[in-house]
C-alpha cells in the first residue's frame, strides 16, 4: 500500500471534477482526480447547450478534458474512493491511500428511474431528462411526459415549448385540478392510466403501453427522475451536510458544512447542464486556492516575531 500526498484531491473526473482541476493545476497546485470512469451522461450520444462545444460526444469531451490537463501535471487516478477520513485520508479501491489538505466532491448523482420494462435500455436516447438538453433534437416530434415526480407536471410544460404534441402521463401521480386546467390551457393532452412499459420497434421507441393494453404513439419521452448522490463512503464518512433534496447542501463558493470540504457540480445542483456543472467547480476551485493561499501566508506568518506587527 502506498500514499501519495496532494493538495487537493478532487473526487469525481466528469465536466465539473476536470474544470475545477484545471483552474488549480493553472494555480500550481499539486492535484489528482479520482474518478471510476462512469459518467452520468454516457448514455448520451451528445451533450447540448456548452458554448463551442455543442453536440460533441461525452466520452470524447471528457478524454480532450483530461488531456489538457496533463499539461499542467493534474494527476488522473482511474479507481474509485472507498472512504475518505477527516484530514484527509483518501481511501482508494486498490489499496493505497491519499491525503490532502482540501477535498472536492464532484460525485455528481444518480437518476433513480422507475423499474418499467424499456425505461433502462432508452435512457439517453429517446427517454430523456432535460428538455434544454434534448428538446432541440425532438422538436415537433409526438412527445411524452411520464409523471414520476412532484415536478412533472411543470415538467411537461416546459417540453410543451419544443412541440405542440405533447402528452402528460399521470401514471401513479396524483395530478391536482388546478394543474390539469394549466395542462389543457397549453394543449397537453392528459392520458390516464399506470404506464407498464415503452414500446420499441427496431430500436426506436414508437410509444407507451398502459395497463388496459392502449398504446399511445410517442417518439421520445421526457422523464423528470428522482436524483440521490451516488451510493459510496465518502459522503458518510464526511458527514456532509445535506440539503432537504438530498444532495450537499453548499453555499456559493462551494463550501460545505465541513471545512476543507467543497462540492460542486450535479451532486449540489442535479438539474444543472454540463456548462454549469463546470462553471459553479471552477468558481469552488477558485475559492479553495484563495482558502490555501489564506493557510500558506497564516504559517509563513507563524515563523515570524509578533513584534514585527504579524502574530500567530
Amino acid at each position: 500500500m502506498e500514499q501519495h500526498n496532494y493538495e487537493v484531491v478532487i473526487v469525481g473526473g466528469g465536466a465539473a471534477g476536470l474544470s475545477a482541476a484545471l483552474v488549480l493545476g493553472r494555480a500550481r497546485r499539486k492535484v489528482a482526480v479520482v474518478d471510476a470512469g462512469a459518467p452520468r451522461n454516457a448514455p448520451a450520444a451528445h451533450m447540448q447547450g456548452f458554448l463551442s462545444r455543442d453536440g460533441m460526444p461525452p466520452a470524447e469531451f471528457l478524454a480532450a478534458g483530461r488531456d489538457e490537463l496533463t499539461g499542467y501535471g493534474v494527476e488522473i487516478v482511474n479507481e474509485s474512493v472507498v472512504k475518505v477520513e477527516p484530514g484527509f485520508v483518501v481511501h482508494l479501491s486498490s489499496g493505497d491511500t491519499m491525503s490532502a489538505r482540501r477535498i472536492l466532491l464532484t460525485t455528481g448523482v444518480i437518476d433513480d428511474l422507475p423499474e418499467l420494462p424499456g425505461v433502462r435500455e432508452r435512457w439517453g436516447r429517446d427517454l430523456l431528462h432535460c428538455p434544454y438538453c434534448h428538446g432541440w433534437e425532438v422538436r415537433d416530434q409526438q412527445l411524452g411526459v411520464l409523471g414520476t415526480h412532484p415536478g412533472a407536471v411543470m415538467h411537461a410544460q416546459l417540453v410543451r415549448q419544443w412541440s405542440d404534441d405533447v402528452v402528460f402521463f399521470p401514471h401513479t401521480l396524483a395530478v391536482s385540478a388546478a394543474e390539469r386546467a394549466e395542462l389543457e390551457a397549453r394543449s397537453i393532452r392528459v392520458v390516464e392510466g399506470e404506464v407498464v412499459g415503452l414500446v420499441v420497434e427496431d430500436d426506436q421507441l414508437t410509444g407507451v403501453s398502459l395497463a388496459d393494453g392502449r398504446v399511445v404513439a410517442r417518439t421520445a419521452v421526457f422523464i423528470r427522475p428522482r436524483n440521490i448522490p451516488r451510493p459510496d463512503g465518502v459522503l458518510t464518512g464526511l458527514s456532509v451536510e445535506l440539503n432537504g433534496e438530498g444532495v450537499v447542501a453548499a453555499d456559493r463558493d462551494g463550501h460545505t458544512s465541513v471545512p476543507g470540504v467543497s462540492a460542486a457540480g450535479n451532486v449540489v445542483d442535479p438539474r444543472g447542464s454540463v456548462i454549469a456543472a463546470a462553471g459553479a467547480a471552477a468558481t469552488a476551485a477558485m475559492a479553495i486556492n484563495a482558502d490555501l493561499v489564506r493557510e500558506d501566508v497564516q504559517r509563513g506568518a507563524s515563523k515570524y516575531n509578533p513584534s514585527l506587527g504579524i502574530t500567530r
